[in-house]
């Protein structure tokens, strides 16, 4: 059998075990649909106006109806994620005798795709382990290769200065990608594009800033092959770089100078890697970038609330605005702007809101002290004439956020903040400024820290530090005044729970990794992008965040009826009784049903019908909750009498004799006794 014919089959099967899983009742979908259109909020119950042959339809299904099956078809939930994987070059042609990868990588995808992992929650954290099977595609772009390459080539002008790496706009090569994408319409699945060129006259990267400057000695700009659009697709050029960043010294997450990285991959010149080589390196770079972008971790559950508020508490020096007197300036509008751009981290009836108030540092001893308990030292060693010992400073956040949380309302007193409704989440933004000349950072390395309940940044009028963080040879160089970028990092950890995108959970590992791989470009994250706007990686993961939370407190909700209604059966009592039993099954398929839909919206990434679904579920969830508490509390006390056992006449007899034989020992006594030397 040929590889395409099994990748068929595997898919096929893939498909099939998530199709069948949902019994079909003619006209319960389209009624469905129906509802979700007029009540897109799920405000109303739809069982109260199901036709009644609908209902009939539900208390007549003839799927196993036994509780340990109803508990076991909640846990073996799947969510599957479609991908598209486009090749883009000569080397993936299927007539090329050297490289032929177009049919042997679906293969290889598969085996590294393993459908056990789980890629979105910390197993603890999660009851239903959503295990998803990617639900894979190949294709190869049909762009002539001509077209490809002219915009590259004529920026590489053989009469450029010898570089290590040519800066190219990501621009060049991202307007033919974008219009392949949008020209298909996949939008309701995530496509990668892998692009090899060829070899290059010059070796080149992409830059992602819109600003012409190119680095200088004091200022990098890190290049990289990879882009993240606002749509849902990734390119990777294999021909650009090769590209190495992360840490300069010491850490995890390196992404290597060399052929040892994949993204180097076709960049081996000297030993060229073998058919199966290239196979693992593209199959791992497609599985990492399905782990870490289109299913990333997540961070902490998030709740769905309507009303999203964040509050901007800045603490200055002097009662003016930083704006005016500090050089740089807090630019607000840039992060609202950035958070708020196509509304794509809100569900429909979601808002979101800022306010902004302000703290005068003289005026707050609580800020004072909260600064100075805060600060802790560390030590390092620089070789001069010989090695130095300088000491220098840095706030610990985790107590700065202890204090800030232990005086809330004594902040909210001194800032003007109103008490807002309970039904809204509220994020707390603290931001010191601080007339401070030397450098002073939160843990040493960042400027802003993200908790589950505020999100704490600090800066003085240091401007910028060399980082420990390399990027193509150079150094990295933090620009310490800009807070903005790394504040909206913050906020979408504590508001979304969306992960940066250098961190990954690993179940083999049980801990987190890190890998700087997907730290360029357009992403919040990390220290090697300049870019503060978001691309779909952060916008989809925060809404799939809100559902994957409130799915796990559903599915855990109802497998609690589902053994409370097994504990009253195994005790010998029948807890469900005439009209109880048919309302309960009744409401029981309508809720696997939603909950079936919802996984079904959620693979195809239509986050609103998937909440309409979700929401719609908890009708049917609360029916069951009260059907079970009423029939409980109709539950009749009895007292079962047993008969007496008979008397042991044994045992008590064989007592009885002992006991008269000791008494009658201890009244003869002084016969039995008797010493007999006093005969004598």
């Amino acid at each position: 059998m040929s590889t395409t014919a099994i990748f068929s089959l595997l898919l096929l099967i893939c498909h099939l075990t998530t199709t069948i899983s949902t019994s079909l009742i003619p006209g319960l979908d389209s009624f469905l649909t129906h509802q979700s259109q007029v009540d897109p909020t799920a405000s109303n119950d739809t069982f109260l106006s199901l036709p009644s042959h609908l209902k009939h339809s539900l208390s007549s299904d003839h799927s196993p109806s036994s509780v340990d099956h109803r508990i076991s078809s909640l846990l073996s939930l799947s969510l599957p994620i479609s991908l598209h994987v486009i090749l883009v070059g000569p080397s993936f042609s299927s007539s090329s005798p050297s490289h032929s990868l177009l049919l042997p990588l679906p293969l290889s995808l598969l085996l590294l795709l393993p459908p056990h992992h789980h890629p979105n929650l910390h197993p603890s954290s999660l009851s239903p382990p959503l295990s998803p099977p990617p639900h894979l595609s190949l294709s190869s772009l049909p762009l002539p290769l001509s077209l490809l390459r002219s915009p590259i080539f004529s920026l590489l002008h053989p009469l450029l200065p010898p570089l290590p790496l040519v800066s190219l706009p990501f621009s060049t090569l991202d307007s033919l990608i974008s219009s392949h994408h949008q020209s298909n319409h996949q939008n309701d699945a995530y496509t990668l594009y892998l692009i090899n060129l060829g070899p290059q006259s010059k070796p080149y990267a992409y830059s992602y800033s819109s600003s012409s400057e190119s680095s200088s000695p004091s200022f990098t700009r890190c290049l990289g092959s990879i882009w993240q659009s606002n749509n849902r697709y990734i390119w990777i050029d294999l021909s650009a770089g090769p590209v190495d960043y992360g840490p300069g010294l010491s850490g995890d997450g390196l992404l290597p100078r060399g052929d040892f990285h994949p993204l180097a991959a076709f960049h081996s010149t000297k030993n060229p890697k073998s058919h199966k080589a290239l196979l693992a390196d593209l199959a791992s770079l497609v599985y990492s970038a399905y782990h870490s972008l289109l299913v990333p971790p997540l961070r902490i559950p998030v709740p769905f609330e309507n009303s999203l508020v964040v509050q901007f508490i800045h603490v200055v020096d002097d009662g003016d605005d930083s704006s005016s007197n500090n050089g740089y300036g807090l630019d607000w509008g840039l992060i609202q702007s950035s958070l708020l751009a196509d509304e794509g981290l809100l569900f429909r009836d979601q808002t979101l809101s800022f306010k902004r108030y302000k703290i005068k540092f003289k005026d707050c001893g609580l800020c004072s002290f909260a600064i100075s308990k805060s600060i802790s030292s560390y030590t390092s060693r620089f070789l001069f004439d010989n090695y130095t010992m300088i000491v220098s400073e840095y706030v610990d956040s985790k107590k700065l956020h202890q204090i800030l949380s232990d005086s809330a309302d004594e902040f909210k007193r001194l800032a003007g903040v109103h008490e807002e409704d309970d039904f809204k989440r509220v994020i707390p933004v603290y931001v010191f400024d601080l007339d401070l000349t030397t450098l002073l950072m939160l843990d040493r390395f960042h400027q802003s820290v993200a908790f589950k309940d505020m999100v704490v940044a600090i800066r003085t009028k240091n401007t910028q530090t060399v980082s420990d963080y390399t990027c193509n040879g150079r150094h990295v160089f933090t620009q310490t005044r800009e807070l903005e970028r790394p504040i909206i990092g913050s906020i979408l950890q504590s508001m979304w729970g969306v992960s940066p995108t250098h961190l990954q959970w690993s179940s083999n590992h049980n801990t987190t990794l890190v890998d700087y791989t997907w730290s360029v470009g357009q992403t919040p994250f990390g220290p090697f992008s300049e870019m503060s706007s978001l691309s779909f990686v952060q916008k989809d993961a925060a809404r799939r965040n809100v559902l994957l939370t409130s799915l796990n407190y559903t599915v855990s909700s109802a497998i609690e009826v589902l053994e409370s209604v097994k504990w009253h059966s195994s005790n010998g009592g029948k807890l469900l009784k005439g009209k109880q039993i048919t309302e309960f099954s009744q409401r029981w398929f309508l809720f696997k049903y939603k909950l079936d839909k919802m996984i079904s919206a959620l693979s195809h990434l239509e986050f609103d019908l998937a909440s309409y679904y979700l929401r719609s579920s908890e009708h049917d969830l609360y029916a069951m909750h009260s059907i079970v508490y009423h029939a409980s509390q109709e539950l009749e006390a009895s007292l079962v009498c047993f008969t007496d056992p008979p008397l042991p006449w044994a045992s008590v007899s064989m007592s009885a004799a002992v006991f008269f034989l000791l008494c009658f020992v201890y009244a003869k006594r002084d016969k039995f006794f008797t010493n007999k030397s006093k005969q004598f």
